[in-house]
């Protein structure tokens, strides 16, 4: 059996406890998300994936951005694939702020919670750190 696992782990400190809740999404049933402050799992046992992100202020960014539904999967698919591989060539000349390679394989389908908030921690990045990832 083998697992992906996606892990953005930056600066841990600040991180708020708060209730967990869980969202449902209409484009993916299947995967179950949680939030708890400003860590966020997505998870998925039959696809056998999770992300976790670890991100001080990366809940409440997500909420001032443009809705689930508002992209297609085929294009949050293709810009992942594009930041992804940016990102991977950076983790080796930069680890403090790149600290671990995201594996992500552009033949596995992720279903669209995954590559929304891939997509989403991407741009936060990017603005967070000051970052270009094009």
């Amino acid at each position: 059996m083998r697992i992906f696992v996606i892990i953005f782990l930056f600066m841990i400190l600040g991180v708020a406890s708060c209730s967990t809740s869980k969202i449902n999404n209409n484009q993916s049933s299947q995967s179950d998300t949680e939030i708890n402050g400003d860590t966020i799992r997505i998870a998925n046992d039959s696809l056998e994936y999770e992300v976790i992100v670890f991100e001080p202020g990366f809940g409440s960014w997500l909420q001032t951005q443009k809705p689930r539904g508002f992209y297609s999967k085929n294009y949050l698919e293709q810009r992942n694939q594009y930041y992804v591989t940016i990102y991977n060539s950076r983790v080796y000349s930069r680890p403090r702020l790149y600290p671990q390679e995201i594996d992500y394989q552009s033949h596995i389908d992720y279903g669209y919670e995954v590559n929304y908030m891939l997509y989403h921690y991407f741009l936060f990045f990017e603005q967070k750190y000051n970052q270009k990832l094009r």
